[in-house]
Order: structure tokens, then sequence, then C-alpha cells
């Protein structure tokens, strides 16, 4: 209904002010998922509420600097936002008491950043600046640089952020917080010390944040529900080495993609008395369902070598036609195997597509549902449902 809406609009507004007005009505209909029934209050460009950070991710970043009061004299903490964009973050700092000021150089960003915290009726300060000339004194300064090109193309590298990664060796304040892509390259990151985490909500995986400042350093993985906060942290600045390898015994584990991301399959997997498929492949087996929130898990009907022809007479044996299939480190797309195996039958089952000491298998497990471990898990970064 855009074009009668937008008709209906030209008879009462200029042509530009009616066609602004329904793109924003669009992009805060877009907007519920990350700003809730406050969207339909606040203003948006369709770059900046793309960037926008996940609200629990919001929350639980805005508390942690609470936490970490480092360098702060007075009641509250006062905390730079560089690159503050339409104020998101800013205003999520602001509402755990503290004590923001929001800069960027886009002036329609500011002023929608102004707009939005009188909206929301929440206390913060936002400026027209370049966060690459010098910034004023503070105790903290969280840094989310743009990591798109105008183009739209994701900037892969930390040094082709706009602005790069290589300001903040610039800033001398007590702590900085930048946030980076979750895919980021942890190679690029030696010469920046400090604490890497990656945050997952819900087992999907958000951000990462480079935290610099007296006591923070390593890994962490960091999962948020809506029944709590989890933490995997590594001292150290290196994935910690694989567990001891197996094939699959009564379970199959996927852990949270944070895990993954921050290189803790193996100290998980020793935590949970189980071992790895594969050095390079990021499954866990078990004997036992563990009682973790750090996997996804399926139990283990059987294992078979890959085997196209003998796979299609193993379904067909068992009456398997609802398949679901999953996959990591297999050379073959979910959509393929599915069209080579043509299952017939009215039994469910899963099909992981994987490997086992670098040979190609694949593990039949019970159909997973929520109910059997719990809870909902991650999604697969390769490729999931047929």
């Amino acid at each position: 209904n855009h074009l009668r809406l937008l008709t209906q609009l030209r008879r009462d507004y200029a042509a530009t002010d009616a066609s602004a007005a329904l793109d924003l009505a669009i992009l805060r209909q877009k907007a519920v998922s990350k700003f809730g029934a406050d969207a339909g209050r606040m203003f948006f460009t369709r770059d900046a509420l793309e960037q926008a950070s996940d609200p629990a991710a919001r929350a639980y970043r805005s508390n942690r600097i609470q936490m970490n009061r480092q360098g702060a004299k007075d009641a509250k903490l006062r905390v730079i936002d560089a690159c503050c964009s339409i104020g998101a973050d800013a205003l999520a700092m602001a509402a755990v008491g503290l004590d923001v000021i929001g800069l960027d150089l886009d002036p329609l960003r500011v002023a929608m950043a102004q707009l939005n915290a009188a909206a929301l009726d929440v206390s913060a300060t936002f400026a027209e600046a370049d966060v690459r000339l010098r910034l004023p004194p503070a105790e903290m300064v969280f840094f989310d640089p743009a990591r798109r090109a105008s183009s739209g193309k994701r900037l892969h590298h930390i040094e082709a952020y706009q602005p790069p990664l290589s300001l903040i060796q610039e800033w001398d304040h007590p702590l900085v917080a930048v946030k980076l892509s979750p895919g980021v390259d942890l190679d690029q990151l030696a010469d920046y010390p400090g604490e890497i985490e990656f945050i997952s909500v819900e087992g999907d995986l958000k951000e990462a944040i480079l935290w610099r400042g007296e006591g923070f350093s390593g890994l962490r993985a960091t999962r948020l529900t809506t029944t709590g906060v989890l933490h995997y942290p590594n001292p150290n600045r290196y994935p910690l080495t694989p567990a001891a390898l197996s094939s699959p015994r009564g379970w199959l584990l996927e852990p949270d993609p944070a895990i993954l991301r921050a290189g803790l399959v193996g100290g998980l997997a020793a935590d949970l008395n189980g071992w790895q498929l594969d050095a390079t492949i990021a499954y866990i087996t078990t004997e036992e369902r563990p009682a973790s929130s750090w996997v996804r898990a399926w139990r283990v009907r059987e294992w078979l070598p890959f085997n196209m022809k003998k796979l299609k007479a193993y379904l067909r044996e068992h009456g398997f036609g609802q398949v679901t299939i999953k996959k990591r480190g297999f050379p073959m797309t979910p959509e393929e195997v599915l069209a080579a195996l043509k299952p017939r039958g009215e039994n469910a089952c899963t099909l992981v597509m994987t490997r086992w000491a670098g040979q190609p298998i694949v593990i039949v497990c019970d159909d997973f549902t929520p109910e059997q471990i719990g809870g909902d898990g991650p999604a697969d970064e390769e490729g999931d449902t047929c």
C-alpha cells in the first residue's frame, strides 16, 4: 500500500516531505525488533538502523561499563560515544546512569540522536564533531566505527573501518571499548592489547568488543539469554588447543557461536568430558547429554562413512523421509545432499554431514526439538535446515 499512502500524503504535503514521512514509518516498523515499542517515537536512517546494536547487547555492554569505573572521580562516569550515529548505544549507557557525550560527523544523525533522547526522556548530550581530532577528557570512550563502505559492502579489515581502528592508539582514556565485526580476524588485533569479547544473544552471534584498560586481557565468550548472562573466559589471547578426538558417541553437541569465535571449543569439550570429532571442526561428542547452556545437542542414532548410495539405502530402510541436514567441513551444500537423497517416508531425523579425523562422515540423529534439551540453540554458520 506504499503507493496509495504516498499519493494521499502528497495531497497535503510536499513530495519530499511525503516521501521522508513514509520512509520513516517503514523504518519504525523495522526498528521494533531492536527498540520495541519505543521505535514508534524514534528517528532513523536505513544505514543507522542496520548498524544499531542488538538491545540485549546494548544493555549488557552498558552495565559492564558501569561496573568498570576506571579512573572515575565523580558519582557519574563520563563516557564519550565516538561515532554515536542516532544515539542507540549512548542512550543505553545513559539509561544506567552514565554521563554520556555522543559525537558524530553527520549532522543529520546528531539531530536524530537528540530527538531520540527527547522521545525516550533520557539525558545525554550530542554534538557534531570529528572524532579523528582530539577528544574531550573522559573516563571512557566507546567507539563504534562504520564497518560498511558507502556502497554497502562490508569492510573486513580493521584499518578499513571508517574511521580506522588505529585511531584508538592516540587516545589515553583509562578505558576504551570498540565494537567490532563478529567475524573480525584475531590476527589483525595482535597490536591491540586488551580483551576481545564475542557476544551471542540466545545463540545468535551479534558482535565483538575490544576492551582496553587495566585488568582487561585474553578472550571471552559471552552468551546472553532471557534468564541471565554466561561467561567463558580465557585469560590468554590465543585459542585453546583442540580436545582429544573421538568418533561420534551418544550425543553430538554444537557449541554457541561465541565459543567458536573465541577459539574455546577445546576447553568446552574438556569441561563437558567430551571429545572433538576433528581438530578443525567445532562439533563435540559426549557419552551423556550435558547440562550446559553453551551447546545445542542431538542424540546420535548411528554414524557411517559418507557414501551417498549407502546413505540412501539407510534412509529408505528406516523410513526417513523428513530430513533436516546440517553441515560443517563438508563440501556439498544441504540443498545438494537433499536433492541427491530424495528421501521418502514418514519418519524424521537430522543428518549431520561433517568429518571425523579428516574423513567425511554422516551422523544420523534424532530429529531436534527444543523440548528435548530444554532450550533453543544457535543456527549453523555454514547452512542449516532444508
